[in-house]
């Protein structure tokens, strides 16, 4: 199997990077310094070879350095599937950010044909406790990395249902004004759906034919949804006394949630441990790395955030043992050079410093 790794990263003006040059080889990366240094922006850098906003899901206009605020600009010569490409993304006071790969101007959905990224952080611990929303963006996210047109859909999903919501509030009853929506609305809605299912179908296999240290997952997506578009279009049309009366619309995969229960324990994620509920993560996250690696061809570049902040050491000689197994490049923060030390000379280290708010990236021998 091919690999997909970053040989040269290059930050200007990002964040608390004025400039960084981070020159590494096919090896995963281990990042440590202390906090607030700037561990983070680089991983948020990474994120931002794929589609979308990266893992803050921040604004153009939050990544720029400041006080300057003179925009950013990333460099990436990125290995995939066996060809070399240089990938640019920059943004230029606080708009849209651009693309180009090997020096022509692209749409975010070409990133998606050359690197496939996945990230596990902080703010994720409570994927199974908090609300709905998080854990419909993790499957998203999930589907996006074996389907890239799946943001697609989802563009024009959110599109069509912000009109048809703009209607409802409105109260406009005549049908006439929501046909052509709701249709747009149930094809691109039944698309969404069949995507997720078919990822989590992925998820699951890849679980059930790997050897881990780390607990399976048992999935499950809860969603009101009819059997076709057709269905779909059907129900949103039957559905809009109940939608007026709401100013909303109620059926769709929008609607959806995504349910985890710790399969040897037969207990449901958000009941577990913390310890428990990040190991469920990370064990998802590789899995879908294995999945993605069959699909892609290539493992995916992994990004782990302070990812020892709830694992024990032998946890975090498993991850790092699993890891390399994979083949993958992981981009990996921690506050210890010590969180590495099992990592050997199976990684590369930068130590990150921040002087006078300036973030400074030196590769250790």
């Amino acid at each position: 199997m091919t690999q997909l790794f970053i040989s040269n990263l290059t930050l200007s003006h990002f964040r608390s990077h004025k400039r960084a040059v981070i020159e590494t080889d096919a090896r995963s990366v281990a990042i440590h310094g202390p906090n607030g240094a700037g561990k983070t922006n680089i991983l948020e850098a990474v994120s931002l070879l794929s589609p979308g906003r990266g893992l803050r899901r921040a604004s153009a206009m939050d990544m720029t350095r400041r006080p300057e605020a003179l925009g950013w600009k990333l460099t990436a010569i990125v290995h995939s599937l066996g060809q070399v490409h240089e990938i640019e993304t920059w943004s230029e006071n606080g708009a849209a950010r651009q693309v180009r790969i090997d020096g022509k101007a692209t749409p975010q959905t070409g990133l998606g044909r050359i690197a496939r990224v996945l990230w596990l952080i902080p703010s994720m611990d409570r994927l199974w406790i908090e609300g709905a929303d998080g854990r419909r963006r993790f499957l998203d996210r999930m589907t996006l990395s074996f389907l890239p047109d799946h943001a697609e859909q989802s563009l024009a999903y959110e599109k069509a249902m912000r009109e048809r919501n703009r209607l409802l509030k409105d109260m406009v009853r005549e049908p006439s004004w929501y046909i052509a929506l709701e249709q747009q609305l149930a094809e691109a809605g039944a698309a969404i759906h069949a995507n997720r299912l078919a990822a989590l179908e992925a998820i699951t296999e890849a679980q059930d034919q790997a050897e881990t240290a780390f607990p399976t997952a048992t999935l499950k997506l809860v969603c009101d949804m009819p059997a076709s578009a057709q269905d779909l279009r059907a129900a949103l049309a039957d559905n809009r006394m109940r939608d007026l009366a709401a100013g909303r619309t109620l059926i769709g995969p929008h609607r959806a949630d995504l349910e985890a229960v710790y399969a040897a324990k037969d207990v449901a994620a958000r009941d577990c441990s913390t310890g428990e509920q990040k190991a469920l993560l990370v064990s998802l996250i590789l899995a879908n790395a294995r999945a993605l690696a069959a699909d892609f061809g290539a493992p995916p570049l992994l990004l782990l955030d302070e990812v020892a902040a709830h694992l024990d050491a032998s946890r975090r000689a498993a991850l790092y043992d699993e890891i390399t197994a994979l083949g993958a490049q992981a981009w990996m923060t921690g506050t210890g050079a010590e969180l590495f030390d099992t990592l050997n000379a199976r990684a590369q280290t930068l130590e990150v410093t921040e002087t006078d708010g300036v973030s400074e990236v030196r590769m250790l021998p």
